[in-house]
């Protein structure tokens, strides 16, 4: 009972001791105006979004400098088939593979006994491109 007792006198005064700056803090005038700390929640903000995109740049860097290392597969080409379906010819060592590419699966299709020399293979333009590049020559003649 003494220590309950003991405890209790020597608990208060420091209970009260932690109240008096809490309550001075509180009716403390604020000392910068609202002009000031606009302005300094400006300043941090753009600090904070100046550095996330100092570390993206960084990552990208940092991505870029790792890429092709250490690379054992290497896409030669691809070919859509439908909106979600592809022809995709894979280069893994010395094989190349051809696989079949759906949303939920991926299949192997045939390994190619002589590979495919891309060097070789003239680089073929799209319909698209080769139709509006035809359009194109055709109004530059047609304004000469």
């Amino acid at each position: 009972m003494k220590r309950l007792l003991v405890a209790l006198l020597v608990a208060l005064p420091l209970d009260a001791w932690a109240a008096e700056p809490v309550a001075q803090a509180a009716a403390a005038p604020a000392v910068g105006s609202v002009g000031g700390q606009l302005t300094q929640l400006m300043l941090g903000l753009l600090l904070v979004v100046g550095l996330i995109f100092a570390l993206a740049w960084l990552m990208r860097r940092v991505q870029s400098a790792g890429a092709g290392n250490g690379q054992v597969i290497e896409m030669i080409g691809s070919r859509a088939l439908g909106p979600r379906d592809r022809l995709v010819l894979v280069q893994v060592g010395e094989e190349q593979i051809l696989l079949g590419i759906t949303p939920g699966r991926i299949t192997p299709l045939h390994v190619l006994k002589t590979p495919v020399d891309v060097a070789e293979t003239k680089a073929a333009t799209p319909e698209f491109a080769q139709r509006l590049m035809e359009l194109l020559g055709k109004d530059q003649k047609d304004k000469k």
